[in-house]
């Protein structure tokens, strides 16, 4: 797995904007999830960045 690194930093902003935030399904989750999961719209979960 890559790490962001002095040259190539990872922000907020472009995870928000690639839209990993979002996760699977509501009725798809895996319970060891639980701490990562903020909360649920429209049947899907939303990830706590």
């Amino acid at each position: 797995m890559a790490e962001a690194t002095a040259q190539n930093p990872i922000s907020m902003r472009a995870l928000l904007e690639a839209g990993v935030h979002f996760g699977h399904n509501t009725g798809r989750w895996n319970p060891k999830m639980k701490q990562f999961i903020f909360g649920a719209r429209n049947g899907i979960h939303i990830i706590d960045l």
